[in-house]
């Protein structure tokens, strides 16, 4: 297994490298930056560990760039835990809280070297649920979704406020299948995802020549998501010349290609998402308090996995079997004290850190009942 680890500070990175050394089963690599470690890896590496906090360019920013070419583990700290919650968004899959042993990162390693061969040799990717629908339910989240159904059945715009993982797109989904937009398109845009300087042609498209690899013309999502709904997650994130333009075309329901003088109209629904403070962001200059009112007519603030205990049994049990049918495995089941374990953790990376965490048990453990022990919830420091 070749194994590329990103770290700043000199006796940590050095560390790993002496302490890796003694087992041949791992060929290691090391990089002192992220910028560094882009410029090393390629596809023969088959799993990236890195720290968050690092100069230049810090570990989320990494992680975006790599765009899901590998598996990533992270390393944090307990300032930067919110952050190592945040990367579950993006894709990964296990972070370790330092200080750790090389004993946990040993474990971590190997549980992903056998959730990999098991997933190649399988050719499956689990897709999580995408058709509006909920895996279950709760007091907290029937009490959201009623003002969910009242606003899906106007076209006013919507602000989705909470954590990473909570299921702001689902929500999004969900609005826009109960709204007389639902036989029209519904278009996602994760402001977080994209490279700030393509945020603006991603958004409103380009005409050929527009700029240096512009070679033919582009509709952007505007165009793309015309008659129905345009979820825009991670708003917080938009940079804040590209926010005047998406105020503009709001206000105008007219957009215009980078490149043209022409100006296209648009009938979109937009909704919108965000686990950052805005107001926080309105007092420091980083967003514009005109479009912060256009986006929040109608405010919906969905509540943490924590505050809705009833529903991680229900989401655990019907990812675990879709999971086993995927897979083709016999139907597992979680013991009494996995259940126990499950409903005890706190979940700071919400429903996507729940999937994460039954995905990788599913495929873990050795029999047909899933011990505690089996969740891996230890080597994340929160238990």
């Amino acid at each position: 297994m070749k194994i590329a680890i990103v770290e700043d500070d000199i006796n940590m990175r050095k560390s790993l490298e002496i302490a890796m050394s003694d087992y041949k089963e791992f060929e290691i690599k090391t990089f002192k930056n992220a910028k560094d470690a882009l410029k090393g890896i390629d596809e023969s590496f088959n799993l990236i560990i890195t720290d968050i906090n690092m100069p230049g360019m810090d570990g989320i920013e990494f992680i975006k760039t790599l765009n899901g070419r590998f598996e990533v583990i992270i390393m944090t700290g307990n300032a930067t835990l919110q952050r190592a919650i945040e990367s579950i968004h993006l894709g990964v899959k296990d972070f370790l809280l330092k200080p750790f042993d090389v004993d946990t990162l040993l474990m971590a390693i190997r549980r992903e070297d056998r959730v990999q061969k098991v997933m190649k040799s399988t050719n499956i990717k689990i897709k999580e649920e995408d058709n509006g629908s909920f895996l279950g339910t709760s007091l907290a989240l029937e009490s959201a979704l009623k003002i969910a159904n009242k606003a899906s059945k106007t076209d006013a715009s919507i602000l989705l406020l909470g954590e990473s993982g909570v299921g702001k797109e689902l929500f999004a989904l969900y609005i826009h299948n109960n709204s007389q937009r639902s036989k029209k398109p519904f278009i996602a845009i994760n402001m977080a995802a994209i490279p700030e300087n393509l945020i603006e042609s991603e958004l409103f498209g380009f005409e050929k020549g527009a700029f240096t690899d512009a070679s033919e013309a582009k509709a952007g999502q505007f165009e793309l998501a015309n008659g129905g709904t345009l979820f825009l997650d991670e708003i917080g994130e938009m940079p804040y010349g590209v926010q005047a333009k998406l105020l503009r075309a709001l206000q105008e329901k007219e957009i215009r290609r980078l490149g043209s003088s022409k100006g296209i109209k648009i009938d979109i629904r937009v909704v919108s998402a965000t686990n950052a403070n805005l107001m926080e962001k309105i007092k420091n200059g980083e967003f514009r308090e005109d479009l912060y009112y256009r986006l929040n007519t109608i405010p919906l603030e969905i509540p943490a996995l924590r505050y809705r205990k009833d529903e991680i049994l229900q989401i655990a049990d019907k990812i675990l079997e879709q999971n086993c049918q995927k897979y083709n495995f016999n139907l597992k089941k979680f013991s009494i004290k996995a259940q126990e374990r499950l409903i005890s953790y706190g979940w700071p990376g919400n429903i996507r850190e729940l999937i994460s965490v039954v995905e990788r048990a599913c495929i873990l453990s050795e029999t047909d009942e899933i011990k505690p022990e089996e969740l891996f919830l230890e080597s994340r420091g929160l238990i």
